[in-house]
C-alpha cells in the first residue's frame, strides 16, 4: 500500500539522486498527472490517500522516465502555451515560454492569413488562429510525424480553424501569399549542441533544433523566400537565438525587407526579428 505522502517522498528522492533539477516540482506534476488532478487539487488530497495499484505503477514509470531526463511534457503528453494545453511527443519541440514573445508581436499587427514554417506542434499557428478567429492558416513541416501532432492539436484545440497543412522543406509545399509569415526554425549551431541540457539534447528532435553549421541556414532560406510569399505590407517574424538578432536582421535588409526590428523576451534577450515587405507584386503573383 502506497500513500500519497510516501509516493511523493520516494519520487523526490529518486529524482534528486538522478540529478534532476526541480525535483520536488516535477514529482508534484507527475503525481498530479497520475492521480488525474491538477496541481492545486493535489494539495487538497489527504497525505494518507492511498494510490491504486495502477496509479502506483504509472507513477513509478513516470518517475523512472524523468530520472532518465525525459521532459515532463513528454511524459504527461501536454505543455501549456498561451493558456492552452498543447499535445507534445518526442517528434516535436516542447513549446517554450519565450516563443510567446513571437505570439505577442504577431497579435500587434493586422493579418487575415498566416504561414507557419516549421510548425512542429502547431502551437504558434493554432494560437494565432484561435486569437484571430477569422484568419486562415498554412502550416508546413518537413516531418510528417510533427504534422500529425499539429493536426491532433487542431482537432482538440481549434477544430473550427481554417488550416492547410503541407509536408516539405520551407516554402516547397506553399502556394499563395500571406499577410504574416512566422517561424521558430532550428537555430542551434552545431558546436552548441553538446552543451544543451539532456532533456533537449537527448529527447527533442534534432531536426527541429539544429540545421548544423552556424545555426543560421534556416533563416537564410526563410528570408530569401519571404518576398515571394508575402502580401504587400505583410510581416515576417522569426524567433532567434539570443546572439543571432543582428545577423538575422542583416539577412532581412539584404533581402530588401523594411521596418526591421528585434524584440527582446522577458529576460531581455533578443528573441524575435521582424520585417515588412513593402514591394509590389505582379498580377499573376497575387
Amino acid at each position: 500500500m502506497t500513500t500519497l505522502l510516501d509516493a511523493r517522498r520516494l519520487a523526490v528522492a529518486q529524482l534528486v539522486a538522478a540529478g534532476v533539477p526541480g525535483a520536488a516540482q516535477d514529482a508534484a506534476v507527475l503525481l498530479a498527472h497520475v492521480m488525474g488532478v491538477g496541481r492545486a487539487d493535489l494539495a487538497l488530497l489527504a497525505p494518507q490517500t492511498v494510490l491504486t495499484a495502477a496509479q502506483a505503477t504509472q507513477l513509478a514509470a513516470a518517475i523512472t522516465a524523468r530520472a532518465n531526463r525525459q521532459p515532463v511534457s513528454q511524459i504527461t503528453g501536454t505543455r501549456m502555451f498561451w493558456g492552452r494545453a498543447f499535445g507534445v511527443t518526442p517528434d516535436v519541440l516542447d513549446p517554450r515560454p519565450e516563443t510567446e514573445t513571437l505570439i505577442a508581436a504577431a497579435l500587434r499587427v493586422p493579418f487575415a492569413s498566416v504561414l507557419d514554417l516549421g510548425t512542429g506542434s502547431g502551437c504558434i499557428l493554432l494560437t494565432l488562429l484561435a486569437e484571430r478567429g477569422a484568419a486562415t492558416g498554412f502550416g508546413v513541416d518537413l516531418s510528417q510525424a510533427a504534422l500529425d501532432v499539429a493536426q491532433a492539436n487542431q482537432r482538440r484545440l481549434a477544430p473550427q480553424a481554417a488550416v492547410t497543412w503541407g509536408q516539405g522543406s520551407w516554402y516547397a509545399p506553399v502556394t499563395g501569399r500571406f499577410d504574416l509569415i512566422v517561424s521558430n526554425p532550428p537555430y542551434i549551431a552545431a558546436d552548441e549542441m553538446p552543451n544543451l541540457s539532456p532533456e533537449v539534447r537527448e529527447w527533442e528532435p534534432h531536426l527541429a533544433l539544429t540545421p548544423g553549421g552556424d545555426g543560421l541556414a534556416a533563416y537564410r532560406a526563410i528570408i530569401r523566400g519571404a518576398a515571394a510569399h508575402l502580401m504587400p505590407g505583410g510581416w515576417l517574424m522569426v524567433e532567434v537565438g539570443p546572439t543571432q538578432g543582428a545577423a538575422v536582421a542583416g539577412f532581412c535588409a539584404d533581402a530588401g525587407l523594411c521596418d526591421i526590428g528585434c524584440l527582446p523576451d522577458l529576460d531581455g534577450r533578443d528573441r524575435v526579428v521582424l520585417a515588412r515587405f513593402t514591394g509590389d507584386i505582379s498580377p499573376h503573383d497575387a
